[in-house]
């Protein structure tokens, strides 16, 4: 490692920079299944640091292997989302009731990350973070979390199916306008909650929390025979890609992480300006 790249690893460290790009990946262990990961990062054409995170890995807990997979989409400052990055699925497994109530297990940590994150506003800063998180359980059940519009879609038999909900603000105006917060709809830009924030749900936002949620939604879905591939990302991908779209773009790639890079690589051809932040599981 030269010079220039510890200096660089030092300036992400700290906030001050950001690479403007990163890629991985990794694979099951399991000897009856071939399952494969890869992850691309791209920061976007924006003035500020990268504010995605990507958690992508396999692990052994208990008799299990877990796969964890997340995308933290920062905004107003990465702090939020890389707090995130370190802390949630350690929150997650430590819940008492996961193996037996994961669904319950999974709302409780992500309210207690939440609520811990507002706590240390001084230290992290006035901004939040979308989330999308995967666990899939011995490569038979996936269990999907999202806050945001950072979004999970599955392929099966080449039909792309979304996992996650997209939480626009005009979406939920009715719960928005409940707590006393209001959504704005000016022309030329998107809806945004208290006419700030373009998503209903997040981590962090201490000042629009009144009127911002955290609780995520949650969905189980069972790894069956013609899964091909799972695609988690943020809304630098969505934003010019479809579903199908995107399932159909990597369909042919084997390689997981071949098959993120392209992702990225079409956001980018069709003009996003946004990070990206891609993981591709394949179910070979």
């Amino acid at each position: 490692m030269t010079g220039k790249d510890i200096l660089q690893k030092i300036k992400v460290k700290a906030g001050i920079g950001s690479s403007t790009s990163d890629t991985g990946k990794g694979k099951s262990k399991l000897s009856d299944r071939h399952i494969t990961h890869g992850f691309q990062l791209v920061k976007g054409k924006s003035n500020h640091a990268m504010e995605d995170y990507v958690v992508a890995k396999f692990k052994k807990v208990n008799d299990s292997e877990l796969g964890l997979f997340a995308i933290f989409d920062g905004h107003l400052g990465h702090d939020v989302a890389d707090y995130l990055k370190s802390h949630l699925f350690e929150n997650i497994l430590h819940e008492p009731d996961f193996w037996t109530k994961t669904e319950d297990a999974i709302k409780n940590a992500y309210k207690e990350t939440d609520t811990k994150i507002l706590e240390k506003a001084v230290e992290l800063g006035r901004g939040g973070s979308t989330a999308v998180t995967a666990i899939l359980v011995d490569g038979e059940k996936l269990v999907v979390a999202n806050v945001g519009d950072s979004r999970a879609v599955i392929c099966k038999d080449g039909v792309a199916k979304q996992l996650s909900v997209d939480h626009e603000p005009r979406r939920e105006r009715k719960i928005i306008e409940k707590k006393g917060g209001f959504v704005s709809n000016l022309p030329g830009d998107v809806p945004r909650v208290d006419g700030q924030l373009a998503v209903a749900r997040a981590f962090g936002d201490r000042s629009l929390k009144m009127h911002l949620s955290s609780e995520p939604d949650v969905v189980v879905e069972m790894i069956e025979p013609g899964t091909e591939c799972l695609i988690l990302a943020s809304d630098g991908l969505w934003k010019v890609m479809s579903n199908q779209e995107a399932v159909d773009s990597i369909r042919h790639i084997k390689d997981a992480q071949s098959a993120a890079k392209h992702l990225s690589d079409e956001a980018l051809s069709r003009k996003s300006k946004d990070d990206i932040s891609c993981i591709v599981v394949c179910f070979h």
